[in-house]
């Protein structure tokens, strides 16, 4: 991978935004998205898509091509302050209580500001035998942000409401190749979005149709942003980008996501069942590119779910990356399967056609 592609993974990584407060997120795609074009299309949820037209008449099909990742990620809201000075929270998307205990996290108050603390846990030198056993229920956890009472907490200028972020660095490994931070669900999606979208800025001259590549809002809390957004662009064609759990950490190779070894080519999840064309036309490009791909089954969904359910229906496909530990605080992902992934995406814009389309879409 190319510097600047590493850069902008570590900086979308960072950037907090869990789901309803996407708000940097978004600055930092319109950032990049208006460095190759002044059309900006918003819905009114906050999901963004940057537009790009065809240079070639000739080639213009007339139709209109969905490049999404989501901008949200997993984390926590703050729902109340106790006498004091412990938060008491709720979750914004899927986390297993195991992974919380101890962690540190940041409060973002609604201005903004960054507020550190942690997940409270009780030492082991206090537990009894029968306590340390037993795994802690959600609702018992809390936050200390360092507050002697709850009107410290509001000097501190945190309410309820307030965005709280899982603590994770951006650390290219010991391996070059493996990188890990939090929210790679979905900053992935966003920069892969963002790196096919450049590419084809400097290349109008071959697309074949008008792109719109962006990010939506709330994948995590039910796929939200995917419906708006789809409803404004009204696509017809739809490639969703984003990251699915490896299950490769135990070392075997029978389990679906396996870390560098390729795209993969989701074939089912609880949201979609992609058209058999539509898998068809995927497995003749990875063939014909020579792409490194894997199959994956998901008891999970992804925005594809309502995009390709909207108006008529949408020829869609989920491009997704596989990552280990996700919906926690580290999530490790491979170069390699980034770069299959963006190679694969290049591959299904440019070969669109409406006679492609036509394939894709069922006669009325």
């Amino acid at each position: 991978m190319e510097q600047w592609q590493l850069q902008q993974l570590e900086e979308l990584s960072q950037i907090p935004g869990v789901s309803g407060h996407e708000d940097l997120v978004r600055d930092y795609m319109l950032e990049k998205l208006t460095a190759h074009t002044s059309t900006i299309e918003r819905d009114r949820l906050g999901s963004v898509f940057g537009v790009l037209l065809p240079e070639d008449s000739a080639r213009d099909t007339g139709l209109k091509i969905m490049l999404a990742g989501h901008m949200d990620e997993v984390g926590f809201m703050v729902t109340r302050i106790t006498e004091n000075g412990m938060l008491k929270v709720q979750t914004i998307g899927g986390w297993w209580n195991q992974t919380l205990l101890g962690k540190r996290v940041t409060v973002y108050t609604r201005d903004n500001e960054a507020v550190p603390g942690t997940f409270g846990s009780v030492p082991t030198h206090l537990l009894t035998d029968e306590q340390r056993n037993k795994p802690i229920d959600f609702p018992q956890m809390f936050i200390d942000i360092g507050a002697t009472s709850k009107d410290e907490v509001l000097a501190f200028g945190v309410r309820p409401g307030d965005q709280v972020i899982m603590d994770g660095s951006y650390v290219q490994m010991k391996n070059p190749k493996r990188l890990m931070a939090k929210a790679w669900d979905n900053r992935v999606g966003c920069a892969l979005t963002l790196d096919v979208f450049s590419y084809f800025a400097e290349r109008r001259d071959i697309l074949p149709a008008t792109l719109y590549g962006g990010a939506t809002v709330q994948e995590e809390v039910g796929l939200r942003g995917a419906k708006t957004a789809a409803a404004m662009i009204k696509p017809d064609l739809a490639l969703v980008v984003d990251c699915s759990p490896a299950n490769d950490s135990s070392g075997d190779k029978e389990q679906f996501g396996q870390l560098g070894k390729g795209v993969l080519l989701r074939v089912h999840d609880r949201s979609m069942i992609p058209s058999q064309p539509m898998i068809a036309w995927a497995h003749e490009l990875l063939e014909k590119h020579d792409i490194t791909f894997q199959y994956f089954i998901s008891p999970g969904g992804t925005d594809a779910g309502n995009v390709h359910m909207s108006g008529e229906g949408v020829p869609t496909l989920a491009i997704c990356l596989p990552a280990r530990y996700i919906h926690a605080n580290s999530s490790i992902i491979d170069s390699d399967d980034y770069l299959a992934a963006r190679q694969l995406l290049i591959a299904f814009i440019e070969e669109f056609s409406t006679a492609r389309f036509e394939q894709l879409t069922f006669k009325k």
